[in-house]
């Protein structure tokens, strides 16, 4: 009798029914239940590597979504991301998804700053499940720290994850640090772009869309050996005109300004109480941010993908998104003596101006 058709080895269900499933469960903070659904699915012989990227991996981004879309909370959002990270721990432990070190040694990290560690720690299961000897050390992994053990362990490469554009640039130091010492390394996560150009821009030796194809393409073959004389500016000489620097380090000073200057640009903020005021405060202070990370890469695209997506989460979320506008003229009035801000500023607003969204119209 063949075990796909016994009662004693049920057919697995479908990837995207368990995905339901732990959605739900997920969604309903329902720790326990959630874990059975994965654990059921080993049981049944789905593969491990199928549970993590098909199952998990896909709720996951289905709780950014709910959370973008304020359908569900940010203390909600995090609760979820703990329900998936014990999965993952249940899966790891399972005994289908235990595995002998036949391979090389990697080491799988967050730039210092990410604090989104899912992805990566999805990463390193795949390819311990793969045969790798992995060394996961988790969210927000400072670059010195990092460089310090992969003296000790003599990794065959990295693989750092980022998830935030705004922690590119401590993304590249890292990048550069493990090259330093002959380390390839190969990046991942939304930060990067969809299409990996940030990956390029900033000389990493591979870049890979998800977890499969980043356990695809160590296995394929190794990195290449990067250069040890790399530098930064070597990536990005515009670098050398010091408006990254000077925006960046005046961030605390620019969000002072312009949230005082936006109760006369957009009056409808002197009602606003405390808790409103911090949170227009927090808005300002991304903005900068997302401006010095631009000006860092020298690409306007990711500030005006940036200012729309936030635009979007404002209406979703029924803030008056038509402070925006105001708030980035006032920034651009701040920094009329960088011409890259300046300029980036600008088309940020002219975004805006065709973005439905600032104007109240469905989008």
């Amino acid at each position: 009798m063949s075990t796909s058709t016994s009662p004693l080895f049920p057919t697995p269900a479908p990837t995207h029914e368990l995905a339901g499933r732990l959605w739900n469960a997920v969604a309903a903070g329902d720790e326990h239940t959630a874990t059975d659904v994965v654990l059921r699915a080993l049981d049944e012989g789905l593969d491990p590597e199928s549970v993590l990227l098909d199952v998990i991996a896909r709720v996951q981004v289905r709780v950014g979504e709910e959370w973008a879309s304020n359908r569900i909370s940010v203390a909600q959002e995090h609760a979820a991301t703990a329900i998936n990270e014990r999965a993952v721990t249940a899966l790891a432990l399972h005994p289908t998804a235990r595995r002998a070190s036949c391979r090389g040694r990697i080491t799988v990290a967050c730039v210092d700053g990410e604090w989104h560690a899912l992805p990566a720690r999805l990463l390193a299961e795949v390819l311990r499940l793969r045969g790798w000897h992995v060394d996961y050390l988790g969210a927000q992994v400072p670059a010195p720290h990092l460089i310090s053990h992969l003296h000790t362990t003599e990794a065959d490469a990295v693989a750092l994850s980022s998830s935030m554009p705004t922690r590119l640039p401590t993304a590249h130091a890292a990048i550069t640090a493990c090259q330093a010492i002959g380390v390839p390394v190969l990046v991942g996560g939304a930060a990067f772009g969809s299409d990996g150009r940030y990956a390029q821009l900033l000389g990493a030796q591979a870049w890979a869309p998800d977890a499969r194809a980043a356990a695809d393409r160590l296995a394929e073959a190794p990195l290449p050996r990067p250069r040890t004389d790399h530098q930064q500016l070597d990536d990005l000489p515009h670098l050398a005109d010091q408006e990254y620097t000077l925006v960046a380090r005046s961030s605390a000073s620019l969000v002072r300004t312009v949230l005082l200057a936006l109760q006369d640009a957009f009056p409808a903020m002197r009602a606003y109480d405390d808790v409103q005021r911090e949170r227009t405060a927090q808005d300002l202070a991304h903005i900068v941010e997302f401006l010095a990370a631009a000006l860092y890469l020298g690409d306007d695209d990711l500030f005006t993908r940036f200012i729309t997506w936030t635009a979007r989460v404002l209406r979703a979320r029924n803030v008056a998104v038509q402070s925006l506008p105001p708030a980035l003229i006032l920034f651009a009035r701040e920094l009329k003596d960088f011409p890259r801000a300046s300029r980036t500023l600008k088309r940020g607003i002219e975004a805006l101006s065709t973005d439905h969204t600032t104007t109240g119209t469905p989008a």
